[in-house]
């Protein structure tokens, strides 16, 4: 039986799978005989012809492009929904940057500076005037103007209000509908607005467990943002309030005119023949809301310490505490020395190091965690089998360090350049989704001055993108800025010890229900999330430390601070403020989520991670829970506030005019430790670092260069190019005789000496080149890891490890943290253990070992035999067992089972694109002058 496709988060949210049914029962005829007549935007909006030119605050020379699929229209009447899925047609600029996009993966080989537009769009600023597609007034003091081309709105305002009203208005012309859709994410009422499938429930529990504001607590966040903030405060506010502004005009228009997106109809929101019902106006708190979900997804690390006390037990349980710590050690990779680095220059900057003498720990009695519940109540199909499934799941995602971290960054300085610029190709990797999560524009006005992507319904500034003479972008990062405490019960489970008072738990609730609608026909059903707050945070598990009942909390130091990065982000789009690499640094770091920043202008470039990092006692170890003592609180830890002493901006990774800059969502410098397991020998990172560091050791890189770096190593398979030909000299270290291995081993080493990519054998054969090796190492690599360790660690050991670090994400795995079709791939896995456990059994050098030596116990020859007995039994798989299929795809479809799909958060549909692991934003900049 075909399986389902585990959904990543995002691609969880329900869409409307019955709207074929539906137009049998409506009819097409209902849209010819007018039932349906809405103005189009266009005739409802000012569009007469306009005249623009080519901005002359641009300082890249034609030399800055970006790309967003599927494309820039985001927003669907109910005849574009239903025309698109009776017969696949497109509202204009739905899809336009879909083809170019993907298109990439078979044309880079041949790429030149002439041809780079040919995937990407022209980033420069303002539009020629022959390129003017439309003009709209939705106020005297600002015009929106959407070039021909990808429809990308260029807003320009006559004065600040204006300008962020204009913001405001195109966001919700562009993206209303799933602005509206993230909004209700993050207040934990995704299935009362959208409807009450079984992943829209997993979807809200997952946000809303570790967020769970009240309306009060969003309020709040956005007082103490502009408080703390001056004269920039007081301006974000009034930026916010003018962008809300504009996207309630555009709502009220839209609802006038009959042209808002089709999913309130289908969602049961609006009436398509009376007009009946609203779309309710946009309000500052939904602003920290979406800002929250955002947050969550890409700039939150840390997390995990239950989980890694649970695997440290069962370490110790094995070995004994010495050996089983120095076995756990060796796993976690803290500081491997062997690891591809951002700053690689050998600077250090210690950050959640392991103390010498830990202090405060609290690790669970064996067996006693049990984690918090979060759902009550259950009635109708919130009782069911896959209600029930999708709450675990998001529960384990919620709670795990293996943060969705995805984007990537080449960076090469002028030095190494052949213009003597810089150049920089880089971008986030926000998933597929149609419409995008994220959306372009340009914002021209007093004190902004900016193109690039935002993300949906916080695009009152452009986030990732370029100003007038400079490009910025951002990779996760992942440093650990939330922290476990135990805090001890007292009187019953809802009441804590809070410095040596009884103190009772907060309760926060919040009640759903849903009844069918055209796009969910999931039955009614409803239940009830409730959460415990503590001034630690809110509770995540129960368990027992040393007899004692506990209660395990999660506090994240951008906890009730969603708003703060606002700031950054408005100092990013101002021309005043951005002048170089320190002032550009100056900007991130009021940027408290975890990121990785990346700059370039024409002479220099630069990097800054950014998060508040708090400062933890010394002798506090940030990998397991600690007591919930004043001894063990992050210093200057206020509760009210949840403010603490963070690490000074010197004490986090920097750098400016470095050789080059790589990020994968690698390790950021030496001792620079990273909450989400995995940063050794082998890392996606390295597939960046080994193409660019050729680059610049050749000299003279070009932009067509750098990008079919980052094109090549998109398509590479990490497993295949950095650890198979280890494995296969552990397997030709005597002469296979057995057929099935000897047949294995030559498909697996030709595909090695083709280059180990995971191509299609022609532009758009939906086939791959090297098809039955790569079939046999994505069967093999599972069967191998296995063999490989858990005879060594035992099968508790094996499964906590396991839980710690998934032991593969291929591009079809539907088991890693980005589910299936979603691009993104080889972040997380065993390839590190698999490479030093490997070497180490060759009798070759490595640095930072594993603790023994696991495969075949450290025999070479019962090693070899371990992996050709597990090469026989994956080679003997077909390829409908290796791909069974999914809601996606057929059994045994390879090309399909990896190939990116664009998950419909809306009643807007798109072809597959065949897989490539690169960002979905993308610029690729060279400025060739400064102001």
């Amino acid at each position: 039986m075909p399986r389902r496709t585990p959904r990543t988060t995002l691609d969880r949210l329900r869409t409307p799978r019955r709207f074929p049914k539906f137009l049998k029962a409506a009819s097409i005829c209902v849209l010819i005989a007018g039932l349906l007549s809405p103005l189009s935007q266009a005739a409802a909006a000012d569009t007469s012809a306009a005249s623009s030119s080519a901005a002359a605050n641009d300082y890249c020379g034609g030399q800055c492009s970006d790309i967003l699929p599927p494309g820039e229209n985001g927003n669907a009447t109910l005849a574009q929904v239903l025309l698109n899925q009776a017969f696949g047609t497109q509202p204009d600029h739905a899809e336009d940057q879909l083809a170019p996009y993907g298109n990439l993966a078979s044309g880079y080989s041949t790429l030149t500076d002439a041809k780079i537009n040919d995937f990407f769009n022209d980033a420069s600023f303002g539009v020629a005037s022959d390129q003017v597609a439309s003009t709209t007034k939705p106020r005297s003091d600002v015009t929106i103007v959407r070039d021909k081309k990808t429809g990308v709105p260029h807003i320009t305002g006559t004065t600040r209000y204006g300008t962020e009203y204009g913001a405001g208005y195109a966001a919700a012309q562009d993206r209303l509908w799933l602005m509206d859709v993230f909004r209700h994410v993050g207040r934990g009422q995704l299935t009362t607005f959208a409807g009450g499938a079984a992943s829209n429930q997993g979807l809200e529990q997952e946000f809303w467990r570790n967020a769970p504001y009240t309306e009060a607590d969003l309020q709040a966040q956005i007082d103490s943002a502009i408080a703390n903030n001056g004269a920039r405060g007081q301006q974000a506010l009034a930026d916010a309030k003018a962008y809300l502004d504009g996207i309630n005009a555009y709502i009220d228009a839209s609802d006038s005119g009959r042209y808002f997106p089709g999913e309130y109809v289908l969602t049961g929101h609006k009436d398509s023949i009376t007009n009946a019902g609203t779309i309710d106006h946009f309000k500052l708190t939904d602003l920290v809301a979406l800002a929250s979900v955002i947050g969550a997804l890409f700039g939150s690390g840390g997390g995990g310490e239950v989980n890694n006390a649970i695997s440290l037990i069962a370490a110790q349980s094995k070995y004994g505490v010495t050996e089983g710590t120095k076995v756990w050690e060796s796993f976690r990779e803290r500081n491997d020395p062997e690891a591809v680095l951002t700053v690689h220059n050998g600077e250090s900057f210690p950050y959640a190091s392991k103390p010498a003498g830990p202090q405060g720990e609290a690790l669970p009695d064996a067996g006693s965690v049990a984690q918090e519940q979060l759902v009550y109540d259950r009635t109708g199909s919130a009782a069911t089998s896959s209600a029930t499934s999708a709450s675990a799941t998001a529960a384990k995602t919620s709670l795990s360090s293996a943060k969705r971290g995805m984007s990537n960054a080449l960076v090469v300085s002028g030095k190494y350049t052949a213009s003597g610029h810089p150049i920089a190709v880089f971008g986030p990797q926000t998933g597929y989704f149609a419409p995008q999560l994220l959306m372009l524009q340009e914002i021209q006005g007093p004190g902004i001055s900016a193109r690039g992507a935002s993300f949906a319904g916080l695009s009152m500034y452009v986030e990732l993108g370029r100003g007038q003479d400079y490009s910025w972008s951002a990779t996760t990062s992942g440093q650990d800025i939330i922290d476990t405490y135990a805090v001890e019960l007292c009187q019953d489970d809802y009441h804590y010890l809070y410095h040596g008072t009884c103190t009772a738990m907060d309760k926060v609730e919040q009640t759903n229900s849903w009844k069918p609608t055209v796009a969910d026909g999931t039955a009614a059903g409803s239940y009830r999330m409730q959460v415990y707050r503590t001034k630690y945070g809110p509770v995540e598990y129960r368990a027992t430390v040393g007899g004692k009942k506990v209660a395990y909390t999660t506090l994240r130091s951008s906890f009730m601070h969603e708003a703060d990065s606002i700031i950054g982000f408005q100092m990013l789009n101002d021309p005043d403020y951005v002048k170089g690499p320190a002032t550009f640094q100056s900007a991130v770091q009021h940027i408290n989520y975890t990121f990785n920043w990346f700059y370039a202008d024409s002479s220099h470039t630069a990097y800054y991670n950014s998060g508040d990092n708090p400062v933890r006692p010394t002798g506090v170890d940030a990998e397991f829970p600690v007591w919930a003592q004043a001894a063990y609180e992050w210093k200057n830890w206020n509760p009210t506030t949840n403010t603490a002493d963070y690490t000074p901006a010197s004490a986090h990774p920097n750098s400016t005019d470095q050789d080059y800059y790589i990020s994968w969502n690698n390790k950021q410098a030496k001792d620079y430790t990273t909450a989400s397991w995995g940063d050794g020998s082998v890392h996606r990172g390295n597939l960046l670092e080994d193409r660019v560091k050729k680059l610049v050791a050749a000299g003279g890189v070009t932009r067509t260069a750098l990008v079919k770096a980052m094109a090549d190593a998109a398509l590479a398979d990490l497993r295949a190019e950095d650890v198979l030909p280890d494995l296969l000299k552990v397997i030709n270290s005597s002469t296979v005789t057995d057929p099935t291995a000897a047949a294995a081993v030559s498909k697996l080493s030709a595909w090695v000496t083709a280059g180990a990519k995971r191509t299609e054998a022609s532009s758009g054969s939906h086939t791959y080149a090297n098809a039955d090796a790569i079939r046999i190492l994505d069967a093999w690599w599972p069967l191998l890891v296995k063999a490989e360790f858990q005879p060594g660690l035992g099968s508790d050991l094996y499964t906590a490890f396991s839980n710690n670090l998934p032991v593969d994400e291929s591009p079809s795995a539907a088991h890693g943290p980005t589910g299936a079709h979603a691009g993104s791939s080889f972040q997380y896995g065993w390839w590190s253990y698999v490479d030093k456990d490997i070497r180490a059994v060759l009798g070759e050098s490595v640095q930072g070992g594993l603790s023994q030596k696991y495969c075949g116990s450290g025999s070479l020859s019962a090693c070899r035999d371990a992996l050709i007995s597990t090469l026989k039994e994956a080679a003997g798989k077909t390829a409908s067992d290796v791909y069974p299929g999914d809601d996606q795809c057929s059994a045994g479809d390879q090309w399909c089972a990896d190939s990116i799909v664009q998950r419909a958060l809306g009643g807007i549909k798109h072809g597959k694109i065949t897989w490539q692991n690169r960002p979905t934003y993308q610029q690729v900049v060279e400025y060739t002058s400064h102001r």
